[in-house]
């Protein structure tokens, strides 16, 4: 890949500035016979942000792809791409070499390992920065709610009214972040809603809303429940193989509705990975936190107060434990975690 990275210093922005001297300066580094290409982990908030970025530099660059990173499994998701007929393109069926530019929304060059050593021009997100971030626009708010609510008052900056398909992604994206508005928001957050409401199709957003599961998911289910273990305030699972990572998001976020119960840690293999699920109340907690200290240094691990996610692949693991098995893998992640 023959790409140069802008020679402008890279400069992360932590602190709010205006989406106008923001956006301009964004605008500042792509030109017209760019093609871009902007890559995401797709949850809702990542989709809908690179659908708004798309937007924003559509009249500015020659061409724009969003690159998915891997399949989307979960069924909301899967539900929001084919209803609002979102352009997605596979990592897998991209070639690096016919883009000039790299951006990533909704997330960090760290995050994982498909991101490692891309040099990115752009890098906007809303999780915290455990580690510098190396792009010469990088705008990272760790106070707001929702990455899409940053590209919303980008889009107000540029005075663009979102499309119905925008407005949806963007409001569905918000509401999933900040879980219907009862974890961490700020005011920008409810702004951005408030705008998003009245161009959103919302038909479509209760479609989206409640399509949650599968009849083959209910299973696994099942076997969480059989093999749960509590510690005090705390509700383990490991579930050996799952169809997929987002299963597991379902499942943590269904044992936190326990009463008594505060932390839901919910894991399994998937695609050669350890992944570890964890959901809390958000009260005095910080989940992002506690997983990078307990798996920082072995893998993927970060997230939010009241979320957190740590992908690790089999043969990091099998380093550290020796002998890869159900049990083993319970009382290793019991051990890093159980000292919340």
């Amino acid at each position: 890949m023959s790409v140069k990275p802008p020679s402008r210093p890279p400069k992360a922005h932590t602190r709010y500035r205006s989406p106008k001297a923001s956006l301009g300066d964004l605008y500042s580094y792509f030109k017209s016979k760019d093609h871009i290409l902007i890559t995401i982990d797709p949850d809702p908030d990542a989709i809908a942000s690179a659908l708004a970025l798309k937007r924003l530099l559509w009249h500015k660059v020659q061409s724009s792809t969003i690159g998915i990173i891997r399949p989307i499994r979960r069924l909301n998701n899967l539900t929001m791409v084919r209803l609002l007929r979102i352009p997605l393109m596979p990592w897998w069926s991209i070639s690096l070499a016919q883009f000039t530019k790299f951006l990533l929304v909704d997330g960090q060059p760290h995050h994982n390992d498909m991101f490692k050593g891309i040099p990115y021009t752009v890098v906007i997100d809303h999780h915290p920065m455990s580690i510098p971030v190396e792009a010469p626009f990088a705008v990272i708010y760790p106070a707001y709610g929702a990455t899409a609510t940053i590209l919303t008052q980008y889009l107000k900056a540029a005075r663009i009214k979102p499309s119905q398909t925008l407005a949806t992604a963007l409001l569905y994206a918000i509401k999933t972040d900040t879980r219907n508005f009862e974890r961490h928001t700020i005011d920008e957050d409810i702004d951005a809603f408030r705008y998003l409401f009245e161009f959103a199709n919302h038909h479509i957003l209760r479609k989206i809303e409640i399509s949650d599961l599968s009849l083959s998911d209910l299973r696994f289910f099942n076997m969480a429940v059989e093999r749960k273990h509590v510690v005090k305030d705390r509700i383990f699972a490991h579930l050996d193989e799952v169809p997929s990572a987002d299963l597991l998001v379902e499942i943590a976020e269904f044992f936190l509705k326990i009463h008594d119960i505060s932390w839901s840690i919910i894991s399994g293999i998937y695609e050669g990975h350890l992944i570890i699920s964890v959901r809390n109340d958000g009260y005095r907690k910080d989940a992002g936190r506690a997983v990078r200290r307990a798996f920082g240094s072995v893998g993927c691990a970060g997230g939010h107060q009241a979320m957190a996610r740590v992908e690790m692949s089999l043969d990091k693991l099998l380093e550290i434990l020796g002998n890869v098995n159900s049990t083993s893998i319970e009382q290793y992640i019991r051990k890093q975690l159980s000292p919340l």
